[in-house]
């Protein structure tokens, strides 16, 4: 058998893990940042929560009661149970840690800074969920600068710019029928999208937002190996948002419509070898999610919430086998949230959302993934 050859059979594993860490919610994008997103399911461009709005909607930083300075800052605790074939994944334990600040210039002008982790998992499947051991690592992280601007008593505008930063590891035991391991080490790469929004104030209680994330382009990932270079780019999707919130001061309600356009970005991914350019057909579609969010204050000192989110997996049956290190494929998600006043500028929040299990079978019936989530956050903000 030919080198080539050999070659050629070696791109099905290559292409399960070079996504497999990638299933954080909504295909691989994450509900929120923060506690407060989270406990409103994302259900957050309307009527948003605190600075890390600037990762969503820029212009809601227009909306915060503060007068000067909001600190926001926090960590997640990501489970996220997945099995191929019924043998699960190791590795089930990930932090995510958040923070945002804004500062508020004058009466019209809001800026400020978020950063974040907006995905990143790893697998580590042992022999015998596949034919072979599989362990990966990726990190996703985004500094956010921006800026919200009020055109007038209702309407505000904002933008912020998206730095990214990428990060990605594989190892794939065993491959046959080369009888050897592949294995690409810990790479990073950078890259920039822009997001932009907007809210209008119908009245004193309905408010109605919009917002659009360009796709975030990215520089490729390059390996050295023994037998050559490889090079792949993994494209952020672009999103568009639209949604509406009712407050009354002590109510709040907001629902969400998101499309994510992952059939941009992640229905064919091209990949470099040394033996030519290879295209992967991991068969992401696009994707609508639905967010509905609700809060009420109980009282001065506690604030609860909570919400509802689903979106479709962006894969279905006939991409299983292309996509078994990769099952995100999470569709209905419950969030709930509490916000504590500590003092008259300090407060502390947590949430709660689980993502129920699902699980899809590829259409010749050979492969089954299942994923289900679990995610714990803590936020502190200062506000003055």
């Amino acid at each position: 058998m030919t080198r080539r050859r050999r070659h050629w059979l070696l791109l099905p594993a290559l292409y399960a893990a070079a996504q497999l860490p990638a299933h954080a919610t909504n295909g691989d994008q994450m509900l929120g940042t923060n506690a407060t997103q989270w406990g409103m399911a994302g259900a957050v461009i309307a009527a948003p929560q605190d600075s890390a709005t600037l990762f969503y909607n820029p212009a809601g930083l227009t909306q915060l009661g503060m007068e000067e300075v909001r600190f926001d800052m926090g960590v997640g605790l990501l489970n996220p149970p997945r099995e191929v074939n019924g043998i699960e994944s190791d590795s089930n334990i990930y932090m995510i840690p958040n923070g945002a600040i804004a500062f508020r210039t004058s009466d019209r002008l809001t800026i400020g800074m978020g950063m974040g982790g907006i995905s990143g998992m790893g697998v580590d499947f042992p022999a015998g969920a596949t034919s072979n051991t599989t362990v990966t690592n990726l990190q996703i992280f985004k500094l956010a600068p921006g800026f919200g601007y009020r055109v007038s008593n209702d309407l505000s505008l904002g933008a912020a710019l998206h730095i990214n930063y990428q990060s990605l590891a594989m190892y794939y035991s065993n491959m046959p029928p080369l009888g050897n391991d592949l294995f690409l080490p810990q790479n990073q790469v950078y890259g920039v999208g822009l997001g932009m929004g907007a809210t209008y104030n119908i009245n004193k209680n309905w408010r109605v937002a919009g917002t659009y994330t360009s796709e975030q382009y990215m520089d490729e990932f390059r390996w050295n190996t023994e037998q050559g270079k490889y090079s792949m780019r993994l494209n952020g999707p672009a999103q568009t948002a639209l949604g509406t919130s009712y407050s009354n001061g002590d109510l709040v309600v907001e629902f969400d419509i998101k499309h994510i356009a992952f059939g941009d970005v992640m229905d064919t991914v091209t990949l470099n070898t040394p033996f030519g350019a290879n295209a992967m057909p991991f068969g992401w579609e696009s994707q609508l999610v639905y967010a509905l969010g609700t809060q009420y204050r109980l009282n001065e000192t506690f604030t609860v919430r909570g919400g509802i989110n689903y979106g479709k997996s962006p894969i279905g049956p006939e991409d299983v086998n292309m996509n078994v290190g990769s099952p995100a494929i999470s569709e209905w998600h419950l969030a709930m949230g509490l916000t504590q006043k500590l003092t008259k500028h300090v407060s502390t929040s947590f949430s709660y959302t689980h993502a129920f299990e699902n699980e899809i079978t590829s259409s010749d019936g050979s492969t089954t993934i299942s994923l289900s989530q679990n995610l714990l956050h803590f936020q502190l903000t200062y506000s003055n």
